[in-house]
């Protein structure tokens, strides 16, 4: 229960903002932050007309870094989109 505490703690982001938790309720509250980031990419992938399936699934997954990534990749493409200034 340790090592699925610290992996799901670090990969929520959970574990740098509160080390002081106990395995239990690490896992608990990190699951429910999949959870809550598997939401977000489906909203921010069908904003920029990506895949929110694939990107919901990446964000239960993958959490925060999953996140961070997608969020970036639509920044790109919208620099990208934007018709250069006069």
């Amino acid at each position: 229960m340790d090592q699925l505490a610290l992996v799901l703690g670090i990969l929520s982001g959970l574990r740098f903002v509160a080390p002081h938790l106990d395995a239990a309720a690490t896992v608990v509250t990190a699951l429910a932050m999949h959870v809550t980031y598997a939401v977000l990419c489906w909203i921010f992938a069908s904003q920029h007309r990506r895949n929110g399936a694939a990107w919901s699934i990446a964000g239960l997954l993958g959490g925060a870094v999953t996140t961070i990534v997608l969020l970036v990749a639509n920044e790109r493409q919208a620099s990208r989109d934007e018709p250069p200034a006069p």
